[in-house]
């Protein structure tokens, strides 16, 4: 490995000092563990085969790459073996029965951010944790007692979340380990970085358009302050750089057919996300109400979802409640 000027040994302790018991803890360290093969296979690129092939469609309507699917199945076979009950998965249609008699349930999304597979943009995975229960996932997100994600871009990054606030570890590659690089991250109110996806805003409603000019009006508008603009096309790598350094990012609802009701998982995607932008000092809402508290129609079920820096959320949470005009 290269080493520069100011390099010296890695600092930080093992994730498997601080992972310790049974429970959600060593489910949360058995899934990062999981994260260094998939690492291995994304910067092998396509030396060994395309991991961008088309191999199926999801339950979403999404059609799955091979990497969707391995992961898929790479990750239901370190649950079975952390002794999880039962896993609910974007890769698969019905929720997956594991151990009978387990404690904990695990919500995932294996890849997220699977149209920038083998392009080189960020990914990663997310997923949730809740103790067993009769109703499964079909329960608010204030069931859920840990979250994390992975990040795949330059470095690969764990977050994870028991509830007791959010941390943030790196991979290093000379001992084979994780280790824990920032604890109990927290963002700031205020930021100065956005993310949505602008080719979307002429379908988004008139409140929340009204923001949108504002945001590009800058120091000169009302909003009073100059903004930059990200969109990594990967809500897992916005979740990592706001949880770094801050900003806010929106997947609101829209006119278009399919979209009325958001277009992000809520159990799999919005759920993990929430709880762990709330343990950080941040807010995550659906536009009306926070995360935790929308209740799952159905185990795919979709949602808006706006998160990161308190105020600015609630800036945005504003625009949307104004009334429509006429």
């Amino acid at each position: 490995m290269l080493k520069l000027p100011n390099d010296g040994p890695a600092t930080g302790r093992l994730l498997s000092q601080v992972l310790r018991g049974d429970g959600p803890a060593a489910i949360v360290h058995a899934i990062a563990r999981a994260q260094a093969p998939l690492m291995e296979r994304l910067a092998a690129g396509r030396l060994h085969g395309d991991p961008t092939k088309i191999v199926g469609v999801n339950d979403s309507g999404d059609r799955q790459k091979a990497l969707d699917v391995g992961a898929h199945h790479h990750m239901v076979e370190v649950l079975r073996r952390a002794g999880v009950r039962q896993v609910l998965s974007e890769e698969a249609e019905a929720v997956i029965p594991l151990n009978p008699d387990g404690g904990w349930d695990v919500a995932m999304d294996p890849i997220d951010g699977s149209g920038s597979i083998g392009i080189g943009a960020p990914l990663g995975m997310l997923f949730s944790v809740l103790p067993a229960a009769p109703e499964g996932f079909l329960r608010t997100g204030e069931s859920v007692v840990a979250a994390g994600y992975a990040s795949f871009g330059h470095s690969m990054d764990f977050g994870w979340s028991l509830g007791d606030g959010t941390h943030v570890a790196g991979w290093d590659a000379e001992a084979q380990e994780i280790r824990i690089v920032r604890e109990n991250a927290t963002l700031k109110p205020t930021a100065s970085t956005v993310a949505y996806n602008a080719s979307n805003e002429r379908h988004w409603a008139p409140g929340l358009q009204r923001w949108a000019a504002d945001l590009r009006a800058g120091r000169d508008g009302p909003l009073g302050k100059d903004y930059n603009m990200r969109w990594l096309a990967a809500a897992v790598g916005e979740l990592h750089r706001i949880l770094l350094n801050g900003g806010a990012f929106l997947y609101p609802a829209d006119r278009r057919p399919g979209y009325e009701r958001g277009k992000l998982r809520l159990v799999y995607e919005a759920m993990p996300i929430a709880f762990l932008v709330e343990q950080a000092g941040g807010l995550a809402s659906d536009g009306t109400q926070p995360i935790r508290y929308r209740q799952p129609l159905a185990v795919h079920d979709m949602t808006p979802l706006i998160f990161g820096a308190k105020h600015e959320v609630e800036t945005i949470l504003g625009y949307l409640a104004e009334p429509t005009e006429g």
